[in-house]
This record gives C-alpha cells, structure tokens and sequence, in this order.
C-alpha cells in the first residue's frame, strides 16, 4: 500500500483537526443508522489523537464498545474526473466507515491503515460527510489478545463488565493517526516493490510496479535520482533491475536515500501518473553469531518504545516523534523495536531519514495470561485470531516492505511458546511472513525458558525478555550475571542463533535515590543494566541490547503500577534519569 504523496498527477488533503465525536453508551449507534443523518449531541474530539485522556469524564476513558466520530469535508472541482480515496492511517481496533451514509469500508486491526474508493460516493459542489465508528474492544480473535468480563452478583451494577487485557501498557483507542483524502488518476500506480542488493561497487534495486485501472498505460518509465538530483539509473518495465554504479549505501547512522521515480506515459511523453519513493540501498543477512547489514557486524543498541504520551495517548504528534529521534542520537542508540505494533509510517520515515535500524513488530501482543492457564487452545486463542494474525502480517509487510530501515520483521512477544500449541500456530505465521518477505530475517521475542521452548527452530534470530533481580530475585542484583549467561548461553547453543536482549529493566521512580541502591530508586536501574552489560560484554553470539523502555509508559490501573511503567530511560516528559546518562556514555563508545 503507497503512502499517499502529492506529485504533479496526486493531490493529498489532510482531513486531520477537530472532529464531532459521540460515545455509543447503549449500544444504539447501528440500529439506529447514526451513519445516516449527522451525529447530534457531540462533543469536541481531536483526530489523530486517543480519545481516552482527552475529557474529564472517566466513564469516556474507560468506554467499552463503539465510539463515532464524523466531520464534513468538500470536494475541489479540480478532482472531478480524478480516482477518489479516503485513507485512515489507523483506528483501534475495529473500524467502520461511511461517506454520505454509504458504507466505504470495514476493517479490523487497530495498527495499520484502511482505505476506501469513494469517487462515487462523494458530490463536488456540496459538503460531504464522513462518519467512522471505531470499536476498542479485544477478544481471543483479536490481535492483541483479550477478553470481556461479565459480572452477574450483588455486587456489581446489572450489566456490568470490564476489558480485560493481557499486555502492560495502557488500551488506547481512537483515530489514532491521520485521515487523508487523496486522488490518483483513473489508471494509475496501484503499488511498488524494491528488494535491493550490492554487486561489487555497484548497487541493485529489484523492482516490481503493479499498475491498474480500466485501461493500459502506454509506456512505463523508471528513473532512479541521487540525493542530488541526477538521473544515475533507468528503467522501461514494470519489472526489472536498476543498476546504480558506485552506490552510496543506506548505512544505519549515515542515511543515504535514493529517489525511484515511477511514471505512466502516453507515446506523446505525456505524463498520466507518477509516483516518488525513497528507497535505501543496503543489505541484511544472519549468521550464527552475527547480524550483517552491508556485509558488516551489525549490534543493536536501543530501546523498546512505545507510541504513548501525555493527553494525546497514541495518537500522532510530530513534536514529539522528532524530539524521540533527537534523544535516540543523543544517547547513541542505533535502533529501536516497535513494541509491540506497527507505528506509524511517518515514523518509519523518519528512520529511514536518520540512519535508525528497526524490528518491526506485529500487535500479537498477551499470548501468555501472565503464565496462569494454557493459552493455545481454541477457547482461549480462537481459530480467527490466527487468522487475523496472518493477515495483519500480510498488511503490515505490504505497508512496509520498502522501508531500509526495517532489517527484522518480529511475529509476536511473550508468547508461551512452551506450549505444544504454539508450533502449528507459530509456524503457520513464520512461513507467512517469509513467502512475503524472503528478504528479511523473521524473530519472535521470547519469554520462555530456553530448553522448553517448541518454536525459535522456526527463526532466524533469538531475541529475549529478561528481568532477574526485578521480577525474579527483586532486589538482589548479585544473581544478575550469573543467571543471564547461563541462559543466554542455552539459547545460543540449543538453536545456533545469534542473540539479542530485545527487554531488560527495572521501574525507576525520577528524581528516587539510594545508596546502596533500592528498588525504584535511579541507582538501582544503572546498577541493574551495568550487570547486564558485563554479560553481553562476554558473549560474542549476543548482537544487541534493547533497554525496557525508552521512556516511562501509561498501563492500565493495577497495585504493580503507580502512574504507568516507570521504566523508561526517559521520563514520559522526556527528561533523562541517570540512566539515560550511564547508556549514553556507553553507547557513544565503539564496542563492536
């Protein structure tokens, strides 16, 4: 799926701002076709934005079910005879959209966009009226997972419930990143597939264009620009090789993009459509102690992030995904996890700008229920969440194949791959992933115990969740090294994978001292990651160290959590604990 991109045959017009917005209290929203007529009783709501911190209202942050939003748009002249789309970059997790009272488009999976034709539903000259009903509700066929509770007792008001959720961080919901109306012409590029490689001096970019519409475009033209502006490859196919002689590498720090111009023309050189995507010459292969990229020993050193901040929640903010990027280089991480969903493709694009390496992972998120009962069997993870698994990874990879930035696609974390389940499951995901992207590497990220694990056979890098001394022996940071290595070692030798430390941390309440360090306290978190360290320091099969978390999280409300995950690095404002300062001093060292 293209990013829509203004070009000189594309217009794009951003539908973001403030929006009617009504919460579904009674369940009345479809049978009363609220989709018909304009929403009455609303309040105020921002789109891109979580709905939940927004108002004063609790029962508004803690909504279960459906959600509508509606605002009206018009339509320019100019766009009479063109293709017409609306594009929702993302809505958590189900969504139902109507243009003018006609149903556009359905779509389930709160972290990845949906689109909608609507040349024929939308009037120029008029207002047009969009409406989406959003739905927050997770379940065993949902990615992430989870379940309503139902209460029937004395103790609770009649009807009552709760989501429960099995993931620790807060169930945010909304239009959570941009709506965008855009046109194409009528045959027009549908989509775009580089896969790159390096002969030599050279550079290859492998290209496949699908084109559609209800005719043929004449000629295709193909035109690959340095940073410069000058023409350094060609094409006239829609599949073929470009050849770019004394490349200039995609590099993880050292961002070199080339422009892939893609145009139809008519024999009179009359340009019908085109389209401009970045793309980035690199390299991605595994050994069995290494991660390459270009060829060159590639070590991890970042964070598992989350898209979370104050009152906007998930919500798109490029204040502060740039500020996230200026604190990524200042610290000296190379790279960072999209734990535990897709994020937004602008902020893909920022990593492809800055040199930032990801793993991509998909929202199969909770497949443990803390380790207290089986989780695969159908009761619990239905037949339709695998299904819905495997078509999320098919929209995320479509979505984000051409990214340079993206080495490692990651299918889910914390799973109890233990479980004689999780093979045929896992399995099903793993050879899904891989015949839509062979190029990349594929992981899952582990929590299980190395020699019971039925699954890392089927991946190619192991990537691991630890907490000693926090979660098991709080307290004791003494038992740190020891545990670490032994199991670290175990993964290694049982799979003959490279490893990663994809979580290691402890809560850390900002401005808390002790000497000698305490729990919660800034002393503790530097002490813990140092012992760690030591140990990476020892492996040679270990490539990378991602620290939980970039910055301190909102959860769900529990006695674990006072305010959130305080486990940032980073405060949720984005100020350091002294942690940030140990990581930054370690990091700007060369170690490998």
């Amino acid at each position: 799926m293209l990013y829509p991109v203004e070009s000189e045959t594309r217009e794009v017009k951003d539908l973001s701002g403030i929006w009617r917005f009504k919460i579904d209290r009674n369940h009345e929203g479809y049978r009363n076709k609220w989709y018909e007529t304009p929403l009455r009783d609303t309040i105020m709501m921002p789109v891109p934005a979580s709905y939940n911190d927004i108002t004063q209202d609790a029962t508004i942050r803690d909504h279960i079910g459906d959600v509508w939003y509606e605002r009206t748009f018009f339509v320019p002249a100019s766009w009479a005879d063109k293709r017409i789309m609306i594009r929702v970059g993302s809505a958590t997790h189900s969504a139902v959209m109507w243009v003018n009272g006609v149903e556009v488009a359905a779509h389930k999976g709160g972290y990845l966009p949906f689109e909608a034709d609507i040349s024929d539903v939308v009037h120029v000259g008029v207002e047009n009226r969009v409406t989406i009903a959003v739905n927050n509700i997770l379940d065993n066929t949902t990615i992430p997972i989870g379940k309503i509770k139902r209460y029937d007792d004395v103790f609770h008001p009649p009807g009552y419930k709760v989501q429960e959720i099995y993931h620790d961080f807060f169930n945010y919901a909304g239009i959570h990143r941009p709506v965008k109306l855009y046109t194409t012409p009528k045959v027009f590029i549908e989509d775009i597939t580089l896969v790159t490689d390096i002969d030599g001096m050279d550079g290859l970019i492998h290209y496949n264009i699908a084109v559609a519409g209800p005719t043929s475009p004449e000629q295709i033209r193909v035109r690959v620009a340095d940073e410069a502006g000058n023409i350094v490859a060609t094409g006239s196919q829609l599949k073929g090789t470009c050849r770019i002689e004394k490349v200039q590498l995609w590099e993880p720090g050292n961002a070199y993009l080339y422009t892939f111009l893609v145009e139809l023309v008519t024999k009179e050189e009359e340009i019908k459509d085109c389209y401009r995507l970045p793309v980035g010459v690199r390299t991605v292969h595994v050994t069995n102690k290494k991660f390459l990229i270009n060829g060159k020993p590639f070590y991890f050193k970042g964070f598992g992030k989350h898209e979370d901040m104050d009152i906007r929640g998930k919500g798109l903010d490029d204040a502060i995904n740039v500020k996230d990027f200026n604190l990524l280089k200042w610290i000296g991480a190379n790279s960072f996890r999209t734990s535990h969903y897709p994020y937004s493709e602008e902020i893909l694009q920022m990593a492809d700008r800055e040199g930032i390496v990801v793993i991509a992972e998909s929202p199969a998120v909770g497949f443990n229920f803390w380790n207290d009962k089986e989780v695969f069997t159908d009761e619990h993870v239905h037949p339709e969440a695998l299904a819905h698994h495997l078509n999320v990874m098919e929209e995320m990879i479509k979505r984000d194949k051409n990214h340079p930035s993206i080495v490692m696609w990651s299918v889910a974390n914390e799973a109890t791959t233990h479980e004689d389940g999780a093979f045929s499951y896992f399995k099903a995901v793993a050879d899904k992933t891989r015949s839509l992207d062979p190029t990349r590497p594929i992981t899952i990220v582990q929590n299980t115990n190395p020699d019971d694990c039925k699954v890392a056979q089927l991946f190619d890098v192991i990537c691991v969740n630890r907490y000693p001394s926090w979660y098991t022996d709080s307290g004791h940071l003494e038992v740190i090294e020891r545990q670490l290595e032994i199991e670290l070692t175990k993964w290694h030798t049982r799979f003959n994978q490279p490893v990663m430390m994809t979580e290691y941390g402890a809560d850390t309440i900002a401005g808390f001292h002790s000497d000698p360090p305490v729990m919660f306290s800034e002393e503790y978190q530097c002490a813990l990651l140092e012992h760690h360290h030591r140990v990476f320091d020892r492996l040679d099969f270990i490539i990378g160290e991602h620290v939980w978390n970039f910055a301190d999280f909102a959860t769900k409300q529990g006695v674990t959590r006072v305010g959130g995950n305080k486990k940032g690095v980073f405060t949720r404002q984005r100020q350091p604990k002294a942690a940030a300062h140990l990581l930054r001093k370690r990091w700007h060292t060369e170690r490998r």
